[in-house]
């Protein structure tokens, strides 16, 4: 018999595929798929609602689940998009080695009834089309990176591709930049993070559109928790009397790489960053090693400005 919302609460894993959703309701030991489509999540979300759902849960496949998701926000179901790599690491801590669209669906489920994933903020029109323009602004200077590489080995006559190529993506990134601009000015309670982060030293427009759009949480954590969500909390590796190399590991790839270009700038241009990285150096530090420790150090001042409202006044 369905349950209803006044009832015990559900965890729901959903696997995510291009043409069709698996959905798997754990508490109730109940599957069933519906077409990636509009008509098919509407017929989902008609019977997600019966029940009193904690979270639904699916992993970040790249734009398929979006679908999905924004139909289960707009009827305010909580949803949490989980990393792929943490539901695999789940599965093969439970011995589950057989992999079907329902079994995958159940091992989401599972994840989250266990794991209780952070829930995902809800983000408008602007907000995703901000997402999506940072992104694309990353693909496109990746892009030219590579075709400058090829010209520089290639001959005079192949590399003439490589270049024309080159002009034809530095004005797609000058309309993407011109768009982000636009689309920024369009969120006004950024404004005010906005002008906080244009006041460092080293900070340009590509590290303020990435922290605006991929790491909202700043301010609202302490500097543990921020380093950690970027991928720049050094981990533990000790086993009794042996204590193994600190690592950084996970976190937000898009952050920390953007965050890598501006604190190779920041070294220069920055006297409290290019002073603490010079110092780490002096002190026999790797020059990478003390490159992601000013990275940790620049993330957690900016975070700290954002949480008291106060400009650089380092």
């Amino acid at each position: 018999m369905t349950t209803t919302k006044g009832n015990t609460g559900v965890n729901i894993g959903i696997d995510v595929g291009k043409f069709q959703l698996d959905i798997f309701i754990w508490e109730r030991d109940r599957h069933f798929t519906v077409d990636n489509t509009e008509a098919g999540i509407k017929e989902a979300i008609k019977i997600i609602k019966r029940y009193h759902v904690q979270r639904i849960a699916m992993e970040a496949t790249g734009r398929y689940e979006m679908g999905l998701a924004s139909a289960a926000f707009e009827v305010g179901l909580p949803v949490a998009i989980v990393r792929p790599v943490l539901v695999r690491q789940f599965a093969r801590a439970a011995d589950q080695l057989a992999k079907t669209d329902k079994i995958d669906a159940a091992i989401i489920a599972r994840f989250a009834a266990v794991m209780k994933p952070r829930l995902t903020q809800q983000r408008s029109k602007n907000l995703q089309l901000i997402k999506d323009l940072v992104t694309r602004r990353r693909q496109l200077i990746a892009m030219r990176t590579q075709e400058a590489n090829r010209a520089k080995v290639m001959g005079k006559v192949a590399a003439r591709s490589s270049i024309r190529i080159i002009k034809v993506l530095n004005k797609d990134i000058e309309w993407v930049e011109a768009k982000l601009s636009k689309a920024t000015e369009g969120e006004p309670s950024w404004r005010d993070r906005k002008n906080l982060l244009k006041s460092v030293p080293g900070i340009g427009n590509a590290l303020i559109w990435t922290l605006l759009s991929e790491m909202p949480e700043l301010g609202t954590l302490n500097h543990k928790q921020i380093s950690a969500l970027a991928g720049l909390a050094p981990i533990n590796r000790d086993s009794g009397k042996s204590q193994g190399k600190r690592r950084i590991l996970g976190g937000r790839h898009s952050v920390r790489t953007t965050l890598y270009m501006a604190t190779l700038s920041a070294t220069q241009c920055n006297p409290i960053i290019g002073g603490f990285y010079k110092h780490l150096v002096k002190q026999g530090k790797h020059k990478k090693v003390a490159l992601t420790a000013a990275m940790r150090k620049f993330l957690t001042i900016i975070n700290a400005m954002i949480r008291d409202g106060q400009e650089w006044a380092y």
